[in-house]
């Protein structure tokens, strides 16, 4: 499982029948935005994945087209729900592991490479600019123009790391249970990209010490044990479970 770095090193940073399916498909998507939105600014609404993507770039960074990569009912979300597409006609189904490996691309199966979704972080950042939270510039770069996204949009950025640092600090409840749910995914996928210590960099040393350590305990459980609690949204731990088997 990904872990945090040393501070010092990163100073830097800143089983049923198809309806049963959907409808189950749709419950975890819904309870993921719900919470996610209370207390929220509802003027923009970001994806887990644009959060993770805005997350990683620094507020005078300006990010370039270079590769990355990472219920059935449609989201309205368009990598989502090619992802999501290409669940529903698999058979026999891919557990969660196979899946991630699947849609990044890391599968040695060439049988198997047309799953992949391609484009990936451009199409966040694509998004992103429409949004308002990112811009598209050209740059020079020796002997040829390249695309780039700056950030123009740092209120939304602050707003996202000020929830993440509330969820570890202010708002900690100690039960990965009861911690929000959007907050725990982001946590997990933030954790998976490597960019989730960009959260704790604005914090003062003994503050950055309990955020880090809670965000370690939250990494640390045992993904198959919570998964089994009464009320756990299973798809989280078993998305955790597949980033800690990487």
């Amino acid at each position: 499982m990904t872990t945090l770095t040393h501070r010092s090193r990163r100073v830097e940073a800143a089983g049923g029948g198809k309806q049963q399916q959907e409808e189950e498909g749709t419950g975890w998507r819904d309870s993921l935005e719900d919470e996610g939105e209370k207390g929220d600014c509802k003027d923009l609404r970001l994806t887990l994945m644009e959060e993770v993507l805005l997350l990683g770039l620094k507020d005078k960074e300006v990010w370039h087209h270079w590769g990355w990569g990472l219920g059935y009912a449609p989201t309205g979300d368009v990598l989502l729900d090619e992802a999501l597409k290409h669940i529903k006609v698999t058979e026999p189904a891919e557990s969660v592991q196979s899946w991630i490996e699947l849609l990044t691309g890391e599968t040695w199966n060439p049988l198997k490479l047309h799953y992949q979704i391609r484009n990936v972080r451009e199409r966040l950042a694509k998004n992103l600019v429409e949004k308002g939270i990112l811009t598209t510039e050209k740059q020079n770069f020796l002997l040829f123009d390249m695309t780039t996204h700056p950030v123009t949009n740092t209120t939304e950025k602050q707003r996202l790391v000020k929830r993440i640092q509330d969820g570890l600090l202010e708002r900690w409840v100690n039960d990965p249970q009861r911690l929000d749910r959007r907050l725990l995914a982001l946590i997990v996928l933030a954790s998976a990209a490597d960019v989730l210590e960009n959260a704790f960099a604005s914090l003062a040393d003994e503050r950055y010490e309990t955020a880090v350590t809670r965000s370690r305990e939250l990494l640390d459980c045992d993904p198959e044990a919570e998964a089994c609690k009464p009320g756990a949204l299973e798809m989280i731990w078993a998305v955790m479970a597949a980033f800690s088997k990487a």
